[in-house]
């Protein structure tokens, strides 16, 4: 059985990462984001946004509570008409969608880890249980001829 060190993943996850980087999902992003820093519209408003959170964070200090939610619901305003630019929109459903891409093959490598640790240990993959668990007394023995323990 080989033998893997944690340079060793680390590599391959470098590999990956290239990987995912040349996916429709990376490039959605890219030309997404692309578009979002050539919109002078949104930049303006990300620049009105930057400003008016500048100053909430000051009437916030000097507890100036009418003056702040003023600002905050300009801030809020301001929000929604950038949600509303279509090129907003497409960096935003990128975002989930890269987002998604990680989280999918994050959970593929932790439920296969899992599963080969099962196996490795000659436990049930189904039942969710190592070896070690099942010879100690977890898991049931329907089905197994070899189980040599009582519930």
């Amino acid at each position: 059985m080989a033998k893997y060190t944690k340079d060793d993943i680390v590599a391959r996850a470098t590999d990956l990462a290239r990987i995912i980087a040349e996916t429709e999902e990376v490039d959605f992003f890219k030309r997404a984001e692309a578009h979002i820093h050539d919109n002078q519209k949104v930049k303006t408003l990300i620049a009105d946004i930057k400003g008016l959170q500048k100053q909430a964070v000051n009437l916030q200090h000097y507890g100036k509570s009418e003056a702040l939610k003023k600002v905050e619901n300009k801030i809020a305003t301001i929000e929604q008409e950038l949600d509303d630019i279509p090129v907003v929109q497409d960096f935003k459903q990128s975002q989930v969608e890269v987002n998604e891409l990680l989280q999918l093959i994050a959970s593929t490598i932790s439920n296969t880890v899992t599963d080969e640790i099962i196996i490795s240990t000659g436990g049930d993959v189904l039942m969710g249980e190592t070896g070690a668990s099942m010879k100690n007394g977890g898991g049931s023995c329907e089905g197994h001829d070899d189980c040599d323990h009582e519930h």
